[in-house]
């Protein structure tokens, strides 16, 4: 297994590795074999660059750190074994139903009244002590019902009926009562996601540790060490730990699930950074301000975990229709038994009740949804979602990841050279971007690629980060890259937009092609849409559903993308940061509209925590997929319809 070896101090090694960015399974193999290695604290892979950084415990010796080191390389060739099992991150567990505790006792009744119906000579006792040992929890609820509710509900009913039989001696029927009622509940609380919402490890920004400067020293400390005032060092695939400003250094920075920005940014000396974000290329000293729980991605985790906690159960529809139906069948009882003067009918009136059916059939068909729901690839993890799915009358969609495919596409290629081709263009493009692991030099490579497009050797080249590649191709001088590398080189834009004005609008951007001097071409590229984004938005408007956009975008692109949906303008949102997007979402809520939310990165996990139906995807970012009722395990909008 080719790698090159991107960073390397003691305690932490970065090795660039193209299988990472071309095979997510591999990568997954790789994580699990990196972490089980002897003396490493933490594993980041980072595919859009293409490399793993391994940090490994500073109480290490050399001889340990070098050893690790070297298992680290054996095991890149390991993880290409697709026979290696790969643990699957689980979200939160829920807490395990105990079947004997909950259903032993109501099953015995059960077992034991039938007996005395067949004529087995149990004695009475022992059938009615455990019959009214099963209804304990029936009483407790009813207990419940009348000191804290204030009313008489349909477990009061229940558990009247039970005595009653009891006392009577007649004990199949309240066995049998027993046994569905409490199978109901069991069936219910197996539709429930489990637990309250799970404290997840969201921000793995924030743990391990981190190169830092000190009275002029470079020293290793904990995440957790770092103090404002700290001078962070950051490379090629480490996320940002703190939120600060940039004392020196340039780079590419993916703030893409944090900001909503659909394309890395260039920061550099003066500029702020913030946590959980990802340095894509370049080298920064970052100045500490905020860390932990004060920083931006820490303030979005406050944000879910203080969002309302629901009961995740379906519906008790039980006690919402019989409940209303308690006194009337208490009064109902009490007129047959005098009237007739008979005990019996008067229970039998109140056995008959229509709640003990509807407490099992429905949590029994919700149940049975949520288990073909999965076998359909779309992961439903509550009762309660599956309940206000129904209900929805409004869907938030993020924009970029969700609405787009989240990662940038050759839209355009204009000409400004009359001897030079799109696809002449295009080639020394990529020529010149070839091997370079930033999003936009890989989507030029991949478009010549799939046109089958010649790429040719430089004879020198080099890499200014921020600005783009100096090369020399077949004797050009060629520039690819940002406006700001053509003012560098003095390059002449003025006859760009001229002829093609359009440039400065939409949701693309430029990247410059030119050549001994001269401006040859411009490459635009986006966020592409996904191609079913369309269909879907105009299926839920059929259905007369409102569909919304929020994006942390610039208003230009948003616009743009919205227009090619179809979306409503007035329905737009854009620059739209994490506690925007939950003031959007409340303000629906609260207008009395039914909100789903959409969205897959660490900024829309606030807005995800706050809707009635959260929606996200199997490769979201792991905030936004644990904080999701609903994932869609294929990727596909179209599993929403």
């Amino acid at each position: 297994m080719s790698y090159q070896i991107a960073h390397q101090t003691p305690w932490h090694l970065r090795l660039k590795v193209a299988s990472l960015g071309e095979d997510a399974e591999y990568a997954q193999r790789l994580m699990a074999l990196a972490t089980a290695i002897e003396g490493v604290v933490q594993v980041r892979i980072n595919p859009a660059a293409k490399s793993i950084s391994v940090e490994f415990d500073f109480q290490l010796s050399v001889e340990q750190i070098a050893i690790a080191h070297n298992t680290l390389v054996e095991r890149l060739t390991q993880a290409l074994d697709p026979t290696i099992t790969i643990e699957s991150k689980q979200s939160a567990p829920k807490e395990e139903i105990d079947y004997f505790q909950r259903l032993g006792l109501p099953a015995l009744g059960l077992v034991l009244g039938l007996g005395t119906v067949l004529g087995l000579p149990i004695p009475g006792v022992v059938v009615a002590g455990v019959v009214l040992a099963a209804a304990i929890p029936v009483f407790q609820r009813a207990i419940e019902g009348i000191t804290q509710e204030q009313q008489l509900n349909i477990d009061f009913l229940d558990g009247l009926a039970i005595a009653l039989h009891t006392f009577q001696g007649t004990y199949f029927a309240p066995g049998l009562m027993l046994g569905l009622i409490e199978g109901g509940e069991v069936i219910r609380d197996m539709t429930a996601r489990g637990s309250e919402r799970a404290s997840l490890d969201l921000l793995d920004c924030l743990n391990g540790e981190v190169l830092v400067e000190r009275d002029g020293q470079e020293i290793r400390i904990l995440t957790k060490d770092i103090i404002q005032g700290d001078r962070v060092l950051v490379y090629p695939g480490d996320q940002i730990p703190v939120d600060g400003y940039i004392v020196r250094g340039t780079a590419i920075v993916d703030q893409c699930s944090l900001t909503g920005e659909s394309v890395p940014v260039t920061r550099e000396a003066g500029e702020e950074v913030f946590a959980s974000t990802l340095v894509v290329d370049g080298y920064l000293c970052i100045f500490a301000e905020r860390m932990g729980t004060n920083t931006r991605a820490g303030v979005i985790l406050s944000l879910v975990e203080s969002a309302p906690v629901h009961d995740t159960r379906v519906e008790n529809y039980a006690a919402v229709v019989a409940n209303q139906l308690v006194v009337p069948t208490l009064i109902a009882a009490a007129v047959v038994g005098i009237a007739s003067n008979n005990l019996n009918r008067a229970i039998a009136l109140l056995t008959l009740d229509i709640g003990t059916g509807i407490r099992i059939s429905v949590p029994t068909t919700i149940l049975s949804a949520l288990t073909y729901a999965a076998r359909n690839g779309v992961l439903i993890r509550s009762g309660r979602a599956i309940e206000f799915l129904a209900k929805i009358d409004t869907v938030v969609f993020d924009k970029t990841g969700t609405l787009t495919q989240g990662h940038a596409g050759i839209t355009a290629v204009k000409l400004l050279h009359p001897q030079l081709s799109e696809s002449e263009i295009l080639a020394l493009a990529a020529t010149a971007e070839q091997g370079l692991n930033h999003p936009i030099a890989e989507a030029i490579v991949r478009h010549a690629r799939e046109g089958s497009l010649p790429l040719y050797d430089c004879d020198t080249w080099e890499y200014c980060v921020g600005l783009g590649v100096m090369a020399t191709v077949n004797k050009m001088q060629l520039l690819v890259g940002s406006h700001r590398l053509m003012e560098q080189e003095s390059i002449d834009l003025t006859s760009l937009s001229e002829r093609y004005p359009e440039i400065l609008s939409g949701s693309h951007s430029p990247v410059y092609v030119a050549g001994n001097g001269e401006l040859l071409g411009v490459i635009l590229y986006s966020d592409p849409s996904r191609p079913e984004s369309r269909a879907v938005i105009q299926e839920l408007r059929d259905l007369g559903i409102k569909a919304y956009m929020l994006s942390g975008d610039v208003t230009r692109v948003a616009k743009t993308v919205a227009q090619e949906l179809a979306i409503d303008p007035d329905c737009v949102y854009a620059e739209a940061f994490p506690e925007r997007k939950v003031d959007v979402v409340k303000s629906l809520h609260d207008s009395g509209r039914t909100v789903a939310f959409c969205g897959d990165g660490i900024n829309d996990s606030a807005a995800l925590a706050y809707a009635d139906v959260s929606i996200s995807f199997a490769g979201a970012t792991d905030i936004a997929r644990e904080t999701a009722d609903v994932v869609l395990m294929e990727d596909d909008l179209r599993s929403l319809i």
